[in-house]
């Protein structure tokens, strides 16, 4: 059967406070805000979407900035993407050493994995952020805030998956979602699906002895996997149920469709469509502009944009 699954499409996490999200992804990393929007499940709190010129899938990481509203800090654990990976060119990660040092960053050398250099950092919310030296990665990066067109972030390079029992996880990634294992270390198992590229990679992490993991400020809420078209979602959300995981509904995100589910080691899960994408709403050149509301919040966009913090970027 064809692969449904094509790549990473991006990774939403829980963070705190709105200005220094923007200001690490958007200015520090230099990465595109393309999207200014509001959490779909709650219209208090926006929902930022990072990445290339047009938002393409694999690029993306999102964010649900929660501050002042009763949020704990989650505990970062088992059960739970614990890293998110970028990818950078090979030869850029001195120049990236030096502009996180200005900017008070701090950066933890990793070594090499996999035979790619890797740093770790961590963003305002601490969330655990790698950066990972390629030389297989064409994507055409966004240029912005200083940083060199031949440093700039291609997108997404991986995730790292914290899970006690490891063995039905990869079950479902392997049987069900067509990855396949690319490489193994020890307690790490690369998988990648539709190819190996960066974007396309997931990491297992074999952590027998890590607490649970909790949801909160601070990690990442879920993972997500693009597949063509409405139609190969209702395959794959077919063959997820076959195989016994409990699977939403299909839910209009207005920029995809998604389906959600937790694999067996607890992790969230959700499958999105790549169209419709993030021109429905607005022109290319002006995408994260505006505060764009889904059609059935715009009744409600003075109370919301009242309640809203006040952010620039």
């Amino acid at each position: 059967m064809q692969t449904l699954i094509r790549s990473l499409h991006h990774v939403t996490a829980t963070v705190s406070d709105a200005q220094e999200d923007l200001d690490f992804y958007a200015k520090a990393l230099g990465m595109r805000l393309v999207k200014k929007t509001v959490n779909f499940d709650n219209h208090n709190v926006y929902h930022f979407y990072y990445g290339d010129e047009q938002g393409t899938p694999n690029t993306l990481m999102t964010t649900f900035p929660y501050k002042g509203w009763g949020v704990p800090v989650g505990v970062q654990g088992a059960g739970q993407i614990t890293v998110t990976a970028f990818s950078v060119p090979e030869s850029s990660l001195d120049g990236w050493r030096s502009r996180l040092h200005r900017a008070a960053i701090a950066v933890r050398d990793v070594g090499e994995r996999f035979g790619e250099e890797v740093i770790a950092i961590d963003d305002p919310s601490g969330l655990v952020i790698e950066l990972v030296g390629s030389r297989r990665d064409e994507r055409t990066p966004w240029v912005s805030h200083g940083v060199p067109q031949d440093a700039a972030v291609r997108g997404l390079y991986g995730v790292t998956m914290s899970i006690r029992e490891p063995a039905r996880t990869l079950q479902v990634l392997t049987d069900v979602l067509d990855y396949e294992v690319v490489n193994e270390e020890e307690s790490r198992t690369r998988l990648a699906v539709s190819g190996d590229l960066p974007g396309h990679i997931i990491d297992v992490l074999h952590t027998p002895d890590a607490s649970q993991a909790e949801n909160g400020l601070g990690t990442v809420h879920h993972v997500a996997m693009a597949v063509d078209n409405d139609e190969e979602q209702l395959r794959m959300r077919d063959e997820l149920i076959k195989v016994g995981l409990m699977v939403t509904e299909v839910r209009d995100r207005c920029y995809f469709k998604s389906i959600y589910f937790r694999e067996p080691g607890g992790v969230l899960y959700e499958v999105a469509t790549l169209p419709p994408g993030f021109t429905v709403d607005e022109e290319l050149p002006n995408l994260g502009q505006g505060l764009k509301l889904p059609p059935w919040e715009e009744p409600h966009r003075a109370e919301i944009e009242t309640g809203l913090a006040s952010v620039t970027y």
